[in-house]
């Protein structure tokens, strides 16, 4: 059975320099319908982003504009849309009361300059150093700030200085305002909730703009009073920006934090939504360079900062999106929008843009993050980080989150772990890992003090760093014990960290990494890459897939072992060289994909194992006749005396397969076809039985009722149904899922009901 290797990059198009015939067809076919759908959910957006952070509305639609025309053209991503960000919104209303809107946008544009002067360094990478928690984080404290400030709006009221008194203040505003206002905003809201669950036509036009078109056309048609904007106005009051005037530290301190949070966000965006394509994966250079111009351009027009935003991005590649020109195309759609159809704003009512910002605020809020950083303990950096930027602002939120997701990274780079066993002989077996450090001699102490005076012990330092202190704490536990009578050997896993300092030896502060095999339980083709390639006719007679020689890869992975693996077995396997003590017969399929010792996470001497294509256990005189299987039982149990016998299934057996089909699979192999007949009880009990819900299909079923056929074969063997029968043998069922890398353990009855091992 073959499988065709697919490129992951077969799916990229020519996104750069002029447009081919091919790709000007695919521009048509691709790009303009996803240019139009990120414009209907970008212009709203834009608007109501604008109205966040204080500034004219045209701001925002001038930020969309030369997002996605400006950085489209120049980023490094190519599906990727940039415009306003509402992560951003509380920057900029900060700014806009400290120094003026002019001033503001003179602000983005030295962001714009500094973002160009970090792209041009290819600093970009050192972005994503920022822990994505505090990211996460600070985007969930500025939508939950953004939420409550808009509601009061949303209620008919003005927001508050803060986002605690806007907290305060929010039951007074629910039960004294009952204006048309809080009407149209919380028809915005329903609009938005619900519109989820209409059906996939209806959905074909995005949920903020059937909000505001709802919102809009029943407050004309119902005659309510609400506030709205004339766009024309903004854009005929239109001026260039001036220099800030006030601390010249406060403007630096300001440039720097707008360079620094929308560059991140756009990274890290860009980062993002590689993961939803095949296409090209982005230059995050590139992308911070195009970021850079684009923040002067929308600077210098008057226009909001600018960054890469996940929402429209998503939007565009779940839109069929190709290349760049989708985004460029949504940027142009906007700008002819503002130009030729910028009176159709005045119909929305400022309360459907602010509860339009409640939804987008509370969306923020990902709960998706919170499970995926709960898996590495970093709920408190995302916890801390919303916290502060809700309760103190938004750069001393991210600064609070910063130093806690520091103090966790040291925490865990010290963490040390002392394992202390008794053996069976009376010594004592520890085990202590990590970086010793002066942070962590408080629990080793502990941990070794608590061995019991007067016996022998290995000690087993399996570190990778070693401080003073460290040392120093260790050696004197290693005198005085061998004092009080008790005999400690040290083995030192790495690099003799211990022994050197006891000598004298200058010790060197940098850490030693692990010898430790090249993730030897990978297969060749995945590490053949950076391997150099053997001269010789054995590797010039075999060409790997690039078409370059290919190495022999036996023969490497020999090498391999005797340079790594064999120095940290060879005392293990030296003590069972004369002879083998396994516990288990292990019955497994020929399939290349089953592992035994890794999905059992056994060593040297434990399975005595069988491989054959299906895991088949021909019965006791089954014709044809199979000596191999039967030898192996009869040797592993009468002379071994093993007190297991394990069948080991997996989904997707080709020979399972085959015998589904009748043997149609196997025509033409004639040995192959013979050992099949092994299989016809299995098939036979396939019929009989039915599914109990709990596989993938018949296939599926199939593997697994094979093995518990085997298990019964397994009896037809006198020497294994009396030690079954006895107790002193126990059969079990394995079935393994490929896809999923889990293990099963199938109990012995008809309907195979199967659970984690």
């Amino acid at each position: 059975m073959r499988t065709r290797r697919v490129c992951p990059m077969a799916t990229d198009t020519k996104s750069d320099g002029k447009l081919a015939a091919g790709g000007l067809a695919s521009a048509l076919r691709h790009d303009l319908p996803a240019s139009v759908v990120v414009f209907l959910v970008a212009m709203p957006l834009c608007l109501g982003i604008a109205v966040a952070s204080g500034a004219p509305l045209a701001a925002g639609l001038i930020a969309g504009v030369v997002g996605g025309v400006v950085a489209g053209l120049l980023g490094g991503s190519v599906v990727q849309v940039s415009g306003p960000a509402a992560g951003l919104s509380l920057v900029v209303a900060d700014l806009v009361m400290r120094y003026g809107w002019r001033a503001t946008c003179m602000i983005t544009l030295l962001a714009g300059a500094l973002q160009l002067l970090l792209g041009v360094c290819r600093v970009a990478r050192s972005a994503l150093a920022v822990s994505p928690a505090v990211v996460h984080g600070m985007l969930a404290g500025v939508g939950v700030v953004i939420a409550l400030a808009q509601l009061h709006v949303v209620l008919g009221g003005s927001p508050q200085r803060s986002a605690v008194e806007n907290l305060v203040e929010l039951p007074h505003q629910i039960i004294h305002n009952h204006t048309h206002a809080v009407f149209v905003g919380v028809l915005t809201i329903a609009v938005l909730i619900a519109w989820t669950r209409l059906p996939q036509r209806v959905r074909s036009l995005p949920a903020p703009l059937a909000a505001l078109l709802v919102a809009s056309v029943t407050a004309w048609a119902a005659g309510w009073q609400v506030t709205r904007i004339d766009l024309s106005v903004s854009l005929d009051s239109w001026v260039g920006p001036v220099w800030p005037s006030g601390d010249w530290h406060g403007i630096v301190a300001a440039v720097l934090l707008v360079a620094l949070l929308a560059g991140v966000e756009s990274l890290l965006c860009s980062v993002a939504v590689d993961k939803l394509h095949r296409g090209r994966r982005s230059d995050l250079d590139r992308e911070l360079t195009g970021q850079g111009v684009a923040n002067m351009i929308t600077g210098a027009l008057g226009g909001l900062p600018v960054a890469g935003v996940i929402v429209r991005s998503t939007t565009n590649v779940r839109a069929g999106a190709r290349s760049r020109w989708s985004t460029v195309m949504h940027g142009f759609w906007l700008l002819l929008f503002a130009l030729g159809f910028g009176w159709m704003i005045a119909l929305i009512p400022m309360e459907a843009l602010a509860a339009l910002l409640v939804f987008i605020g509370v969306q923020m809020v990902n709960m998706g993050h919170l499970r995926n950083l709960r898996g590495h303990s970093e709920v408190p950096v995302y916890v801390v980080t919303m916290a502060g930027v809700v309760l103190l602002g938004l750069a001393e939120g991210v600064l609070v989150g910063l130093g806690l997701a520091a103090l966790l990274a040291l925490r865990r780079l010290t963490r040390v772990t002392v394992r202390a066993t008794a053996e069976p002989d009376g010594r004592w077996h520890v085990v202590i890992g990590g970086s010793l450090t002066f942070l962590g001699v408080p629990t080793l102490t502990s941990e070794l003090r608590a061995i019991p005076a007067g016996v022998t012990v290995d000690l087993d330092l399996n570190i990778d760093f070693m401080d003073n202190a460290a040392f120093e704490a260790i050696h004197d536990w290693r005198q005085e014990y061998e004092r009080g009578g008790g005999t400690v050997n040290i083995d030192e896993i790495h690099d003799e960290w211990y022994a050197m300092a006891a000598s004298g030896v200058r010790m060197f502060p940098a850490k030693t990494p692990p010898r430790a095999p090249d993730r030897w339980w990978l297969p060749w083709s995945h590490r053949r890459r950076g391997r150099r390639v053997a001269h010789s006719p054995l590797a010039a007679r075999h060409p790997d897939r690039d078409g370059s020689p290919a190495v022999p890869d036996l023969l490497a992975g020999a090498r391999e072992f005797h340079r790594l693996t064999a120095p940290l077995v060879r005392p293990l396997l030296h003590t069972m060289a004369r002879t083998q003590e396994p516990s288990h017969l292990f019955i497994t399929c020929a399939d290349s994909r089953i592992v035994p010792n890794l999905i059992t996470a056994s060593g040297p001497g434990d399975l005595f194992t069988v491989r054959n294509v299906g895991n088949l256990v021909p019965r006791l005189g089954s014709e044809p006749e199979d000596d191999s299987v039967a030898a192996a039982i009869e040797y592993a149990t009468e002379v071994l005396n093993v007190r297991t016998i394990t069948v080991c299934g997996h989904s997707g057996c080709g020979a399972m397969a085959a015998l589904l089909s009748g043997g149609e699979k196997v025509t033409g192999q004639p040995a192959l076809s013979r050992w099949m007949r092994h299989g016809n009880h299995t098939l036979a009990r396939f019929i009989a039985g039915e599914s109990a819900g709990e596989d993938h299909g018949p296939l599926d079923r199939l593997c697994r009722v094979n093995v518990i056929q085997q298990l019964e074969n397994l009896r037809t063997y006198p020497q294994v149904d009396r030690l079954f029968r006895g107790g002193d043998l126990e059969l079990i069922g394995l079935y393994f899922d490929i896809g999923t890398a889990r293990v099963h353990l199938l109990e012995q009855h008809p309907q195979v009901a199967s659970g984690p091992a």
